[in-house]
């Protein structure tokens, strides 16, 4: 076990996986970085809805593949099915937020326990009918790597790096408009195109990460590194930085132990690898860390 660890980590435990554990780095990388402008706009309960409405749209693009005669589950399908899906649950969101007396929290619910609940209800369908091949659609659920084509790889790996590169040109919009919005409107920054494009990048990232952690587990990835992230520093470019890094970390690890670890799911392994990053920096981080402040109340003259 330890040996194929260290063969998986040094991408030397075959040509395909290490292209699993390159998409999965990249993916980290990319979330990691998204989710940090995602948290300080306070859209981390939206990112969780588009993942939640993405699955109705699994099941009805697998259902149109298969009665084309394909087997349904070809990877582009299933995304351009899911973004559609995700897309038409946004714009419900915002229907709801803006036309309706009901708080942004308590219509991200209603929509995401709705499509959930439509998707589970057509994936269903999809095991009783008999179309196409519908073995591996529960991946999406929690993530499968196992059936990961390379094709699936380097899809993965190549949004990822588009979305780093269109992050890395939008970074001073999306950081003024995050901190104060009225003052980046006041500089002459459209902030409604500005949300749209983060929400877009969010989309993105849970697009893509629907094959290796899940549509559950992908806010997880776009919320942890940030928030550990944020723990170490208060500059925007910093955090962003530090969640991908964590998030590229925790992805390549977890694809590692999951081959390593045959029966260790990659998706929940990223996860935890992620929270276990977040736990690390609430005690060690400087100046916002449990120890640091245990330190600091010792010190104080009288304690």
């Amino acid at each position: 076990m330890t040996e194929t660890l260290l063969q998986a980590l040094f991408f030397q435990a075959g040509y395909n996986a290490a292209l699993v554990s390159l998409g999965a780095a990249l993916l980290g990388l990319a979330a990691g970085a998204v989710g940090a402008f995602t948290t300080l706009r306070r859209r981390a309960l939206v990112s969780d809805a588009m993942a939640h409405a993405t699955l109705p749209g699994i099941g009805l693009a697998f259902l149109a593949m298969a009665a084309l005669g394909g087997d349904g589950r070809a990877l582009p399908g299933l995304l351009a099915g899911a973004a559609l899906s995700a897309a038409l649950g946004l714009i419900l969101l915002q229907a709801l937020s803006s036309r309706t007396r009901l708080p942004e929290d308590a219509a991200t619910g209603a929509i995401l326990s709705a499509f959930y609940g439509a998707g589970i209800v057509i994936l269903t369908v999809i095991q009783n009918v008999g179309i196409g091949r519908p073995a591996g659609l529960e991946g999406f659920l929690l993530g499968s790597t196992a059936g990961m084509l390379r094709a699936d790889a380097l899809l993965i790996a190549l949004g990822g790096a588009l979305l780093l590169g269109l992050l890395a040109s939008l970074r001073r919009p999306l950081a003024m408009t995050a901190f104060d919005p009225v003052h980046a409107r006041m500089m002459g920054i459209d902030t409604r195109s500005t949300d749209l494009m983060l929400l877009l990048m969010t989309l993105a990232c849970v697009l893509l990460g629907l094959r290796v952690v899940g549509l559950i587990l992908i806010v997880a990835l776009l919320i942890t590194p940030a928030l550990a992230a944020r723990l170490w520093s208060d500059r925007i470019g910093i955090v962003a930085l530090l969640a991908g890094l964590i998030g590229a970390a925790a992805g390549h690890v977890g694809a590692a132990l999951s081959l390593a670890l045959p029966d260790l799911p990659t998706g929940p392994a990223i996860i935890l690898l992620a929270f276990a990053a977040f736990v690390m920096s609430a005690l060690l981080a400087p100046g916002r860390g449990l120890l640091s402040r245990l330190r600091r109340a010792h010190a104080r003259p009288g304690v």
